[in-house]
């Protein structure tokens, strides 16, 4: 069986009494995904947060409109705020060879690449990996949950996730692990060990790398934590060694010069720098981002859900869990 909620004594279904975290759902989401969006935040709020009413934070590279805020604001009786990007954290920083990275951009949408040929991919990228958290409405959070637009929530979550966090101390958490494509980070893992070789200080040693790479380090196995779900302590994020960690990799240009994913950027640096008890597997929650679902399989867990143990993704090729469960 899976390790999960159902056999942790410290877990209990809600508290009435229980302190409140300083937390938010943080949405990076276009006008134009206003349907999905809508039916995500209905399963999000049946499922956990009309019990909690936990904030919201949308952000975007342009203003939303007015249809988009009435009729997201009528989804949840919790607060909502609206945010725009600044355009500095939506753009070429002034260090990249622009007509070097369009040529980039180009020969991998002639290749096939996922994304290869878009440059708002990449944005949203390099914005998901080193900018969401420093957005001023961000600032008075401590903790932050990951959501996008049409992903599916399965089984009813009667706990607080957040409040597990922080008295666990938990740095983050996740739902889907797997393996990414090679072809969209070539360089990445080299500028990861040149990063660790000039700053050995800011490298615990008693970390997670065993689980990104099968020989300690020498290369990247690339699994990583499916970023489109994750449930973060925005101090790890906000850490000196992260924020050294992500201005490392930004300066090389390979959010630009290659389509450098934030899934991978993140799952990293959790390797990197945290060991296994500070990191936790949320089995108990159903999760669905087409194409890959998760679904915990424990008869117990079951009967809160939906979904269907079966089309899980967990025990496939191409996920991680079986070393994550190994390490």
């Amino acid at each position: 069986m899976h390790p999960s909620i159902e056999n942790n004594p410290n877990l209990l279904p809600v508290r009435p009494n229980a302190p409140r975290v300083k937390a938010a759902f943080v949405i990076l989401t276009r006008n134009s995904e206003l349907e999905a969006l809508r039916k995500t935040m209905q399963q999000l709020e049946a499922r956990f947060n009309h019990k909690f009413q936990y904030p919201y934070v949308f952000l975007n590279d342009v203003e939303f409109t007015e249809e988009f805020k009435t009729l997201t604001s009528s989804m949840t009786d919790a607060e909502i705020q609206y945010g725009l990007i600044p355009k500095e954290h939506w753009s070429y920083p002034d260090w990249i060879d622009i007509p070097k990275a369009d040529k980039a951009r180009h020969k991998m949408g002639a290749a096939n690449i996922i994304y290869g040929d878009s440059l708002s991919y990449r944005h949203m990228c390099r914005f998901e990996s080193g900018f969401f958290y420093r957005h001023p409405l961000m600032q008075d959070y401590e903790y932050y949950w990951r959501v996008e637009p049409g992903v599916e929530y399965s089984c009813d979550i009667d706990y607080d996730p957040f409040l597990y966090m922080k008295e666990n101390n938990k740095k983050y958490g996740w739902t889907l692990s797997l393996i990414e494509y090679e072809s969209t980070i070539p360089t990445l893992w080299k500028t990861v060990k040149s990063f660790m070789k000039d700053y050995p200080q800011l490298i615990p040693k008693n970390n997670l790398i065993d689980f990104i790479s099968y020989n300690h380090g020498k290369d990247y196995n690339l699994c990583h934590f499916w970023s489109n779900f994750e449930i973060g302590d925005l101090k790890f994020l906000r850490s000196e060694a992260y924020s050294t960690f992500f201005d490392y990799l930004d300066r090389s240009g390979g959010f630009f010069y290659e389509r450098w994913g934030d899934a991978p950027v993140h799952s990293i640096a959790v390797g990197i720098f945290l060991n296994k008890s500070e990191v936790h597997f949320f089995n108990d929650i159903g999760y669905k981002h087409d194409p890959f679902m998760h679904c915990p399989i424990a008869r117990e867990l079951q009967k809160k859900c939906h979904c269907n143990a079966q089309e899980s993704f967990d025990d496939t090729t191409n996920s991680c869990l079986r070393r994550w469960m190994e390490v």
